[in-house]
Protein backbone atom coordinates (compact mmCIF):
# COMPACT_ATOMS: atom_id res chain seq x y z
CA UNK A 1 0.00 0.00 0.00
CA UNK A 2 1.61 3.07 -0.97
CA UNK A 3 1.40 5.98 1.24
CA UNK A 4 -1.36 8.58 0.40
CA UNK A 5 -0.63 11.02 3.08
CA UNK A 6 1.81 12.55 1.04
CA UNK A 7 3.72 12.17 -2.45
CA UNK A 8 6.40 10.18 -1.14
CA UNK A 9 8.08 7.21 -2.43
CA UNK A 10 6.70 4.42 -2.17
CA UNK A 11 8.91 2.36 1.04
CA UNK A 12 10.81 -0.82 1.09
CA UNK A 13 8.29 -4.08 1.16
CA UNK A 14 9.68 -4.44 4.42
CA UNK A 15 9.29 -1.25 5.71
CA UNK A 16 6.02 -0.85 4.42
CA UNK A 17 4.32 -3.71 6.46
CA UNK A 18 5.47 -2.20 9.87
CA UNK A 19 2.68 -0.78 11.89
CA UNK A 20 3.86 1.11 15.29
CA UNK A 21 1.28 2.28 17.16
CA UNK A 22 0.48 3.04 20.99
CA UNK A 23 -2.03 2.33 23.29
CA UNK A 24 -3.60 5.37 25.49
CA UNK A 25 -6.66 5.49 27.97
CA UNK A 26 -7.51 6.51 31.43
CA UNK A 27 -6.74 4.05 34.38
CA UNK A 28 -8.44 1.08 34.17
CA UNK A 29 -9.82 1.57 30.92
CA UNK A 30 -8.88 -2.22 29.71
CA UNK A 31 -6.02 -0.96 27.73
CA UNK A 32 -3.28 -3.46 29.45
CA UNK A 33 -6.26 -6.05 28.84
CA UNK A 34 -6.23 -4.80 25.10
CA UNK A 35 -2.81 -5.16 24.86
CA UNK A 36 -2.71 -9.19 25.76
CA UNK A 37 -5.46 -9.82 23.36
CA UNK A 38 -3.14 -8.28 20.64
CA UNK A 39 -0.63 -10.63 21.80
CA UNK A 40 -2.85 -13.35 21.98
CA UNK A 41 -4.34 -13.04 18.20
CA UNK A 42 -0.60 -12.46 17.05
CA UNK A 43 0.51 -15.83 17.87
CA UNK A 44 3.07 -14.04 20.56
CA UNK A 45 1.39 -15.83 24.00
CA UNK A 46 -0.86 -19.06 24.20
CA UNK A 47 -3.11 -17.55 26.99
CA UNK A 48 -3.28 -14.19 27.80
CA UNK A 49 -3.55 -12.78 31.41
CA UNK A 50 -5.27 -10.17 33.63
CA UNK A 51 -4.35 -7.06 35.59
CA UNK A 52 -5.51 -8.27 38.58
CA UNK A 53 -5.22 -11.79 38.28
CA UNK A 54 -6.60 -14.03 41.17
CA UNK A 55 -4.39 -17.08 41.59
CA UNK A 56 -4.05 -19.47 38.84
CA UNK A 57 -4.76 -16.53 36.24
CA UNK A 58 -1.68 -15.67 34.52
CA UNK A 59 -0.11 -12.24 35.26
CA UNK A 60 -0.18 -10.18 32.27
CA UNK A 61 3.13 -10.16 30.31
CA UNK A 62 3.12 -6.45 29.72
CA UNK A 63 3.57 -5.51 33.94
CA UNK A 64 7.01 -6.65 34.22
CA UNK A 65 7.89 -4.55 37.47
CA UNK A 66 7.45 -6.05 41.03
CA UNK A 67 5.23 -3.15 41.65
CA UNK A 68 2.93 -3.40 39.12
CA UNK A 69 1.89 -6.91 39.69
CA UNK A 70 1.38 -5.93 43.18
CA UNK A 71 -0.82 -3.25 42.68
CA UNK A 72 -2.65 -4.29 39.09
CA UNK A 73 -1.49 -1.29 37.37
CA UNK A 74 0.75 -0.57 34.78
CA UNK A 75 3.34 2.75 35.63
CA UNK A 76 6.00 2.03 32.69
CA UNK A 77 5.85 2.01 29.35
CA UNK A 78 7.35 -0.97 27.46
CA UNK A 79 7.01 -2.32 23.80
CA UNK A 80 6.37 -5.83 22.08
CA UNK A 81 7.04 -6.71 18.82
CA UNK A 82 4.87 -9.41 16.93
CA UNK A 83 4.11 -10.45 13.49
CA UNK A 84 0.03 -10.49 12.97
CA UNK A 85 -0.59 -12.05 9.27
CA UNK A 86 2.05 -10.71 6.81
CA UNK A 87 2.51 -7.52 8.81
CA UNK A 88 4.73 -7.02 12.05
CA UNK A 89 3.13 -4.90 14.90
CA UNK A 90 5.60 -2.93 17.10
CA UNK A 91 2.78 -1.95 20.10
CA UNK A 92 4.14 0.84 22.89
CA UNK A 93 1.93 0.06 26.23
CA UNK A 94 1.94 3.33 28.33
CA UNK A 95 0.93 4.06 31.91
CA UNK A 96 -2.47 4.59 32.39
CA UNK A 97 -2.03 6.22 35.49
CA UNK A 98 -1.61 9.96 35.39
CA UNK A 99 1.18 10.35 37.52
CA UNK A 100 3.14 8.76 34.47
CA UNK A 101 2.11 11.21 31.73
CA UNK A 102 5.33 12.44 31.14
CA UNK A 103 6.69 8.76 30.35
CA UNK A 104 3.45 8.53 27.94
CA UNK A 105 4.45 11.52 26.09
CA UNK A 106 7.58 10.94 24.77
CA UNK A 107 6.35 7.45 24.28
CA UNK A 108 3.86 9.16 21.69
CA UNK A 109 6.66 10.51 19.92
CA UNK A 110 8.47 7.44 18.91
CA UNK A 111 5.02 5.99 17.34
CA UNK A 112 2.76 6.72 13.89
CA UNK A 113 -0.14 6.31 14.98
CA UNK A 114 -2.31 5.43 18.44
CA UNK A 115 -5.59 3.71 19.68
CA UNK A 116 -7.61 4.96 22.25
CA UNK A 117 -9.71 3.03 24.20
CA UNK A 118 -12.56 4.16 25.91
CA UNK A 119 -14.92 2.66 28.89
CA UNK A 120 -18.13 2.31 27.23
CA UNK A 121 -19.49 3.54 31.02
CA UNK A 122 -17.33 6.19 31.37
CA UNK A 123 -16.98 7.71 27.98
CA UNK A 124 -14.03 9.80 27.51
CA UNK A 125 -12.64 10.43 31.06
CA UNK A 126 -9.61 13.54 32.21
CA UNK A 127 -6.90 11.33 31.61
CA UNK A 128 -7.88 10.66 28.15
CA UNK A 129 -8.26 13.59 26.86
CA UNK A 130 -4.61 15.21 27.94
CA UNK A 131 -3.23 12.38 25.99
CA UNK A 132 -5.71 13.09 22.90
CA UNK A 133 -4.15 17.07 22.94
CA UNK A 134 -0.59 15.30 22.97
CA UNK A 135 -2.00 13.24 19.64
CA UNK A 136 -3.12 16.41 18.35
CA UNK A 137 -0.13 18.22 18.78
CA UNK A 138 1.68 15.70 16.73
CA UNK A 139 -1.42 15.03 14.18
CA UNK A 140 -1.09 11.74 14.53
CA UNK A 141 -4.26 9.38 13.84
CA UNK A 142 -6.00 7.58 16.59
CA UNK A 143 -8.16 4.34 15.61
CA UNK A 144 -10.78 4.23 19.02
CA UNK A 145 -11.78 1.11 20.87
CA UNK A 146 -14.59 1.30 22.80
CA UNK A 147 -13.95 -1.30 25.71
CA UNK A 148 -16.26 -3.47 27.74
CA UNK A 149 -19.76 -3.09 25.51
CA UNK A 150 -20.96 -6.67 27.89
CA UNK A 151 -20.86 -4.19 30.91
CA UNK A 152 -23.85 -2.14 30.96
CA UNK A 153 -22.79 0.87 28.68
CA UNK A 154 -23.96 4.02 27.83
CA UNK A 155 -26.05 5.10 24.68
CA UNK A 156 -23.64 4.88 21.75
CA UNK A 157 -24.52 8.18 20.11
CA UNK A 158 -23.83 9.89 23.67
CA UNK A 159 -20.11 8.30 23.47
CA UNK A 160 -19.77 9.32 20.10
CA UNK A 161 -20.82 12.67 20.85
CA UNK A 162 -18.89 12.94 23.70
CA UNK A 163 -15.84 12.28 21.21
CA UNK A 164 -16.64 14.15 18.75
CA UNK A 165 -17.57 17.28 21.34
CA UNK A 166 -14.62 16.90 23.63
CA UNK A 167 -11.72 16.13 21.00
CA UNK A 168 -13.34 18.10 18.41
CA UNK A 169 -12.62 15.24 16.06
CA UNK A 170 -15.06 13.36 13.43
CA UNK A 171 -16.57 9.93 14.47
CA UNK A 172 -17.08 6.98 12.04
CA UNK A 173 -18.49 3.49 13.38
CA UNK A 174 -16.20 0.58 11.73
CA UNK A 175 -18.40 -1.50 13.51
CA UNK A 176 -21.81 -1.20 15.57
CA UNK A 177 -23.27 -3.21 18.57
CA UNK A 178 -26.23 -5.07 18.82
CA UNK A 179 -27.37 -4.96 22.50
CA UNK A 180 -25.22 -3.61 25.67
CA UNK A 181 -24.41 -5.43 28.65
CA UNK A 182 -26.25 -8.46 28.92
CA UNK A 183 -28.03 -8.18 26.07
CA UNK A 184 -24.71 -8.04 24.11
CA UNK A 185 -24.72 -10.77 21.74
CA UNK A 186 -21.92 -8.95 19.05
CA UNK A 187 -21.24 -6.41 16.64
CA UNK A 188 -21.66 -5.71 12.91
CA UNK A 189 -18.77 -5.07 10.86
CA UNK A 190 -19.77 -2.27 8.85
CA UNK A 191 -16.32 -2.50 6.51
CA UNK A 192 -16.97 -5.63 6.15
CA UNK A 193 -20.18 -6.50 5.96
CA UNK A 194 -20.30 -9.47 8.41
CA UNK A 195 -21.50 -10.73 11.85
CA UNK A 196 -19.74 -11.18 14.77
CA UNK A 197 -21.02 -13.50 17.72
CA UNK A 198 -19.29 -13.17 20.83
CA UNK A 199 -18.93 -15.83 22.68
CA UNK A 200 -19.02 -15.56 26.33
CA UNK A 201 -18.13 -19.17 27.50
CA UNK A 202 -14.08 -18.82 26.11
CA UNK A 203 -12.43 -15.71 26.83
CA UNK A 204 -9.84 -16.70 24.53
CA UNK A 205 -11.72 -17.79 21.68
CA UNK A 206 -11.98 -15.83 18.57
CA UNK A 207 -15.52 -14.83 17.66
CA UNK A 208 -17.44 -16.46 15.18
CA UNK A 209 -17.81 -14.46 12.08
CA UNK A 210 -20.49 -14.75 9.74
CA UNK A 211 -20.43 -12.71 6.23
CA UNK A 212 -23.76 -11.59 5.04
CA UNK A 213 -25.21 -9.73 2.49
CA UNK A 214 -26.53 -6.54 2.96
CA UNK A 215 -28.47 -5.68 6.28
CA UNK A 216 -31.77 -7.57 4.52
CA UNK A 217 -29.93 -10.48 4.71
CA UNK A 218 -32.42 -13.48 6.53
CA UNK A 219 -29.38 -14.83 8.13
CA UNK A 220 -28.97 -11.25 10.61
CA UNK A 221 -32.59 -12.97 11.95
CA UNK A 222 -31.46 -16.31 12.67
CA UNK A 223 -28.68 -15.03 14.65
CA UNK A 224 -30.03 -11.77 16.58
CA UNK A 225 -33.12 -12.06 18.71
CA UNK A 226 -35.90 -10.34 17.35
CA UNK A 227 -36.20 -7.24 19.81
CA UNK A 228 -32.44 -6.17 19.35
CA UNK A 229 -32.31 -6.67 15.76
CA UNK A 230 -35.32 -4.38 15.81
CA UNK A 231 -33.00 -1.09 17.97
CA UNK A 232 -29.87 -2.44 15.75
CA UNK A 233 -31.07 -1.54 12.84
CA UNK A 234 -32.46 1.78 13.42
CA UNK A 235 -29.68 3.11 15.24
CA UNK A 236 -27.47 1.87 12.07
CA UNK A 237 -29.52 3.66 9.53
CA UNK A 238 -29.42 6.72 12.02
CA UNK A 239 -25.90 6.62 11.92
CA UNK A 240 -25.41 6.05 8.03
CA UNK A 241 -27.50 9.48 7.82
CA UNK A 242 -25.47 11.37 10.37
CA UNK A 243 -22.21 10.07 10.67
CA UNK A 244 -19.42 10.66 8.08
CA UNK A 245 -18.29 6.84 6.07
CA UNK A 246 -15.17 6.45 6.74
CA UNK A 247 -12.10 8.31 4.59
CA UNK A 248 -8.41 6.60 5.19
CA UNK A 249 -6.58 10.31 3.92
CA UNK A 250 -8.72 12.06 6.97
CA UNK A 251 -7.54 9.24 9.69
CA UNK A 252 -3.96 9.84 8.54
CA UNK A 253 -4.64 13.60 8.47
CA UNK A 254 -5.58 13.12 12.46
CA UNK A 255 -9.30 14.94 12.07
CA UNK A 256 -11.23 11.60 11.97
CA UNK A 257 -11.35 8.20 14.25
CA UNK A 258 -13.32 5.57 13.41
CA UNK A 259 -14.44 3.23 16.26
CA UNK A 260 -14.85 -0.61 17.03
CA UNK A 261 -17.24 -1.74 19.61
CA UNK A 262 -15.81 -4.79 21.80
CA UNK A 263 -14.48 -6.34 24.88
CA UNK A 264 -11.20 -7.10 25.19
CA UNK A 265 -11.46 -9.17 27.99
CA UNK A 266 -14.26 -11.44 26.08
CA UNK A 267 -11.60 -11.11 23.04
CA UNK A 268 -14.23 -10.12 21.56
CA UNK A 269 -14.18 -6.89 18.58
CA UNK A 270 -10.17 -7.39 19.18
CA UNK A 271 -8.95 -9.42 15.68
CA UNK A 272 -11.42 -6.16 14.07
CA UNK A 273 -9.26 -3.19 15.54
CA UNK A 274 -5.89 -5.67 14.71
CA UNK A 275 -7.46 -5.25 10.96
CA UNK A 276 -8.65 -1.64 10.99
CA UNK A 277 -4.72 -1.12 12.01
CA UNK A 278 -3.58 -3.42 9.64
CA UNK A 279 -5.68 -1.77 6.78
CA UNK A 280 -6.31 1.54 7.24
CA UNK A 281 -2.98 2.51 10.04
CA UNK A 282 0.20 4.63 8.68
CA UNK A 283 3.26 3.12 7.65
CA UNK A 284 5.95 4.48 9.11
CA UNK A 285 6.33 8.16 8.76
CA UNK A 286 9.35 11.04 8.73
CA UNK A 287 10.89 12.14 11.59
CA UNK A 288 11.35 15.28 12.54
CA UNK A 289 14.62 16.37 12.87
CA UNK A 290 17.82 19.04 13.38
CA UNK A 291 19.29 20.28 10.64
CA UNK A 292 16.98 18.41 8.63
CA UNK A 293 14.04 15.55 8.64
CA UNK A 294 14.35 11.79 8.56
CA UNK A 295 12.61 9.91 6.06
CA UNK A 296 11.88 5.86 6.23
CA UNK A 297 12.99 4.82 3.00
CA UNK A 298 16.68 6.58 3.42
CA UNK A 299 19.64 3.67 2.88
CA UNK A 300 21.32 5.33 6.15
CA UNK A 301 20.19 3.67 9.62
CA UNK A 302 19.31 6.33 12.08
CA UNK A 303 17.13 6.27 15.51
CA UNK A 304 16.63 8.17 18.60
CA UNK A 305 16.41 7.27 22.52
CA UNK A 306 12.64 7.61 23.72
CA UNK A 307 13.05 5.92 26.76
CA UNK A 308 15.39 4.28 28.65
CA UNK A 309 14.57 1.80 31.48
CA UNK A 310 17.06 0.58 34.40
CA UNK A 311 17.09 -2.82 36.36
CA UNK A 312 14.45 -4.34 34.04
CA UNK A 313 16.50 -7.18 35.66
CA UNK A 314 17.19 -6.76 38.96
CA UNK A 315 19.82 -9.20 39.11
CA UNK A 316 21.85 -7.32 36.32
CA UNK A 317 22.52 -3.86 37.07
CA UNK A 318 21.38 -3.51 33.48
CA UNK A 319 19.78 -0.28 31.63
CA UNK A 320 18.14 -0.42 28.09
CA UNK A 321 17.88 2.10 25.81
CA UNK A 322 14.21 1.75 23.67
CA UNK A 323 15.15 3.26 20.63
CA UNK A 324 12.59 3.88 17.62
CA UNK A 325 14.73 3.17 13.97
CA UNK A 326 13.40 5.75 11.73
CA UNK A 327 15.36 5.05 8.64
CA UNK A 328 17.54 2.15 6.64
CA UNK A 329 17.94 -1.63 7.33
CA UNK A 330 19.49 -2.15 11.09
CA UNK A 331 21.64 -5.05 11.63
CA UNK A 332 23.31 -6.58 14.83
CA UNK A 333 26.74 -5.75 15.04
CA UNK A 334 26.57 -2.23 12.94
CA UNK A 335 28.75 0.71 14.53
CA UNK A 336 26.83 3.75 15.09
CA UNK A 337 27.72 7.30 15.95
CA UNK A 338 26.23 8.59 19.08
CA UNK A 339 25.70 12.54 18.21
CA UNK A 340 25.89 13.99 21.70
CA UNK A 341 29.23 12.58 22.44
CA UNK A 342 30.14 12.18 18.45
CA UNK A 343 31.72 9.13 19.76
CA UNK A 344 30.98 5.61 17.82
CA UNK A 345 29.12 2.50 19.32
CA UNK A 346 29.06 -0.52 18.07
CA UNK A 347 25.49 -2.35 18.85
CA UNK A 348 26.18 -5.96 19.65
CA UNK A 349 23.81 -6.79 21.34
CA UNK A 350 20.49 -5.13 21.05
CA UNK A 351 17.45 -6.63 21.56
CA UNK A 352 13.43 -6.96 20.26
CA UNK A 353 10.84 -6.97 23.25
CA UNK A 354 7.69 -9.14 24.03
CA UNK A 355 7.18 -7.53 26.91
CA UNK A 356 9.35 -8.95 29.48
CA UNK A 357 10.95 -11.68 27.46
CA UNK A 358 13.77 -10.27 24.76
CA UNK A 359 15.18 -11.62 22.07
CA UNK A 360 18.74 -10.80 20.01
CA UNK A 361 17.58 -8.88 17.64
CA UNK A 362 19.49 -9.77 14.17
CA UNK A 363 17.91 -6.80 11.98
CA UNK A 364 15.20 -4.24 12.68
CA UNK A 365 13.67 -1.85 9.81
CA UNK A 366 12.80 1.73 10.02
CA UNK A 367 9.34 1.37 12.32
CA UNK A 368 10.74 -0.94 14.99
CA UNK A 369 11.53 -0.75 18.14
CA UNK A 370 14.50 -2.46 19.44
CA UNK A 371 16.33 -2.42 23.26
CA UNK A 372 20.48 -1.26 23.14
CA UNK A 373 21.84 -2.38 27.01
CA UNK A 374 24.51 0.18 27.81
CA UNK A 375 25.95 1.57 30.96
CA UNK A 376 24.72 4.61 30.52
CA UNK A 377 25.66 6.29 27.21
CA UNK A 378 22.29 6.55 25.96
CA UNK A 379 20.15 9.32 27.25
CA UNK A 380 16.36 10.40 26.16
CA UNK A 381 16.28 12.09 23.16
CA UNK A 382 19.93 10.89 21.88
CA UNK A 383 20.33 9.99 18.50
CA UNK A 384 22.21 7.44 16.77
CA UNK A 385 23.08 7.77 12.78
CA UNK A 386 25.61 6.00 10.60
CA UNK A 387 27.75 9.45 11.04
CA UNK A 388 25.57 12.64 10.14
CA UNK A 389 24.27 14.91 12.77
CA UNK A 390 21.02 14.65 12.96
CA UNK A 391 19.14 15.02 16.13
CA UNK A 392 15.57 13.92 16.55
CA UNK A 393 13.58 16.96 18.15
CA UNK A 394 10.33 17.07 20.19
CA UNK A 395 11.25 14.90 22.76
CA UNK A 396 9.74 16.84 25.50
CA UNK A 397 11.31 16.86 29.74
CA UNK A 398 8.29 18.74 31.88
CA UNK A 399 9.01 20.88 34.87
CA UNK A 400 7.96 18.71 38.12
CA UNK A 401 5.11 19.64 39.92
CA UNK A 402 5.84 18.42 43.46
CA UNK A 403 9.06 18.20 45.00
CA UNK A 404 10.61 16.58 47.60
CA UNK A 405 14.00 16.14 49.83
CA UNK A 406 15.31 12.67 49.39
CA UNK A 407 17.17 10.92 52.52
CA UNK A 408 19.14 7.60 52.63
CA UNK A 409 18.01 5.58 56.05
CA UNK A 410 21.79 5.59 56.36
CA UNK A 411 23.49 8.08 56.78
CA UNK A 412 26.38 6.53 55.34
CA UNK A 413 24.97 5.72 52.17
CA UNK A 414 24.57 9.16 50.54
CA UNK A 415 27.19 8.21 47.39
CA UNK A 416 25.09 5.02 46.75
CA UNK A 417 21.65 7.65 46.94
CA UNK A 418 23.30 9.96 44.43
CA UNK A 419 24.39 6.99 42.21
CA UNK A 420 20.82 5.70 42.31
CA UNK A 421 19.20 8.92 41.90
CA UNK A 422 21.61 9.85 38.83
CA UNK A 423 20.14 6.37 36.89
CA UNK A 424 16.68 7.24 37.68
CA UNK A 425 16.93 10.96 36.25
CA UNK A 426 18.63 9.57 32.89
CA UNK A 427 15.33 7.16 32.51
CA UNK A 428 13.33 10.08 32.72
CA UNK A 429 11.50 8.61 35.65
CA UNK A 430 11.87 11.75 38.43
CA UNK A 431 13.79 15.09 37.79
CA UNK A 432 16.56 15.22 40.03
CA UNK A 433 18.05 18.71 41.35
CA UNK A 434 21.70 19.55 43.34
CA UNK A 435 20.72 22.36 45.72
CA UNK A 436 24.06 25.29 45.27
CA UNK A 437 23.44 25.64 48.92
CA UNK A 438 23.53 22.67 51.85
CA UNK A 439 23.95 18.76 50.84
CA UNK A 440 20.98 16.42 49.59
CA UNK A 441 19.05 15.95 46.60
CA UNK A 442 15.18 17.60 45.66
CA UNK A 443 13.37 14.96 43.65
CA UNK A 444 10.51 16.16 41.66
CA UNK A 445 7.82 14.33 39.86
CA UNK A 446 4.12 14.81 38.36
CA UNK A 447 2.12 12.44 40.61
CA UNK A 448 2.58 11.47 44.62
CA UNK A 449 2.35 7.92 43.06
CA UNK A 450 5.57 8.05 41.37
CA UNK A 451 7.91 8.78 45.15
CA UNK A 452 6.62 5.49 45.90
CA UNK A 453 7.51 4.07 43.11
CA UNK A 454 10.71 5.66 43.70
CA UNK A 455 11.37 4.47 46.85
CA UNK A 456 10.34 1.22 46.46
CA UNK A 457 12.57 0.82 42.87
CA UNK A 458 15.98 2.24 45.38
CA UNK A 459 15.02 -0.47 47.61
CA UNK A 460 14.61 -3.17 45.59
CA UNK A 461 16.99 -2.42 43.16
CA UNK A 462 19.90 -0.79 45.53
CA UNK A 463 18.89 -1.91 48.84
CA UNK A 464 18.55 1.42 49.71
CA UNK A 465 15.74 2.35 52.30
CA UNK A 466 15.07 5.67 51.89
CA UNK A 467 12.61 8.42 53.01
CA UNK A 468 10.91 11.78 51.14
CA UNK A 469 10.23 14.44 53.32
CA UNK A 470 8.06 17.93 52.52
CA UNK A 471 10.67 20.16 50.61
CA UNK A 472 10.35 24.14 51.32
CA UNK A 473 10.02 24.25 47.51
CA UNK A 474 7.22 23.71 44.80
CA UNK A 475 8.29 24.07 41.30
CA UNK A 476 11.15 24.53 39.30
CA UNK A 477 12.12 26.26 36.36
CA UNK A 478 14.80 25.82 33.32
CA UNK A 479 16.63 29.51 33.21
CA UNK A 480 18.61 30.34 30.44
CA UNK A 481 20.21 33.90 29.19
CA UNK A 482 23.15 35.95 28.53
CA UNK A 483 26.05 34.54 30.40
CA UNK A 484 26.51 37.91 32.53
CA UNK A 485 22.79 38.28 33.15
CA UNK A 486 22.72 34.71 34.18
CA UNK A 487 25.86 35.20 36.30
CA UNK A 488 24.50 38.19 38.53
CA UNK A 489 21.10 36.32 38.74
CA UNK A 490 22.81 33.16 40.24
CA UNK A 491 24.56 35.29 42.77
CA UNK A 492 21.59 37.11 44.29
CA UNK A 493 19.40 33.94 44.43
CA UNK A 494 21.63 31.11 45.24
CA UNK A 495 19.70 29.82 47.66
CA UNK A 496 16.98 28.82 45.11
CA UNK A 497 19.35 27.39 42.66
CA UNK A 498 20.00 24.08 41.73
CA UNK A 499 21.23 21.69 39.03
CA UNK A 500 19.74 19.30 37.12
CA UNK A 501 21.78 16.02 35.90
CA UNK A 502 22.38 17.33 32.69
CA UNK A 503 24.39 20.10 34.45
CA UNK A 504 21.47 23.04 33.41
CA UNK A 505 20.61 25.85 35.91
CA UNK A 506 17.37 25.32 37.63
CA UNK A 507 15.27 27.75 39.93
CA UNK A 508 13.73 26.33 43.01
CA UNK A 509 10.48 28.28 43.62
CA UNK A 510 8.12 28.06 46.89
CA UNK A 511 5.45 30.83 45.21
CA UNK A 512 4.31 31.83 41.45
CA UNK A 513 5.23 35.12 43.12
CA UNK A 514 8.87 34.23 42.92
CA UNK A 515 8.82 33.75 39.12
CA UNK A 516 6.23 36.83 38.53
CA UNK A 517 9.50 38.66 40.23
CA UNK A 518 12.23 36.71 37.86
CA UNK A 519 10.23 37.93 35.02
CA UNK A 520 9.81 41.38 36.40
CA UNK A 521 13.33 42.23 37.31
CA UNK A 522 15.08 39.90 34.84
CA UNK A 523 13.28 40.49 32.06
CA UNK A 524 16.47 38.92 29.67
CA UNK A 525 16.28 35.79 30.97
CA UNK A 526 14.48 33.17 30.42
CA UNK A 527 12.38 30.42 32.39
CA UNK A 528 11.04 27.86 31.43
CA UNK A 529 8.21 24.64 32.04
CA UNK A 530 9.58 22.08 29.39
CA UNK A 531 13.41 21.68 28.05
CA UNK A 532 13.67 19.56 24.83
CA UNK A 533 15.63 16.24 25.98
CA UNK A 534 19.29 16.53 24.52
CA UNK A 535 22.05 19.01 24.94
Amino acid sequence: MSDIASNRPNLPAEIARRRTFAIISHPDAGKTTLTEKFLLYGGAIQMAGQVRAKGEARRTRSDFMQMEKDRGISVSASAMSFDYEDLRFNLVDTPGHSDFSEDTYRTLTAVDAAVMVIDGAKGVESQTQKLFEVCRLRDLPILTFCNKMDRESREIFDIIDEIQENLAIDVTPASWPIGVGRDFVGTYDILRDRLELMDRADRNKVAESIEINGLDDPKLAEHVPEHLLETFLEELEMARELLPKLDRQALLDGTMTPIWFGSAINSFGVKELMDGIANYGPEPQVQKANPRDIAPEEKKVAGFVFKVQANMDPKHRDRVAFVRMASGHFSRGMKLTHVRTKKPMAISNPVLFLASDRELAEEAWAGDIIGIPNHGQLRIGDTLTEGEALRVSGIPSFAPELLQSVRPGDPLKAKHLEKALMQFAEEGAAKVFKPSIGSGFIVGVVGQLQFEVLASRIEMEYGLPVRFEQSQFTSARWVNGDKQVLDKFISTNSQHIAHDHDGDIVYLTRLQWDIDRVVRDYPELNLTATKEMMV
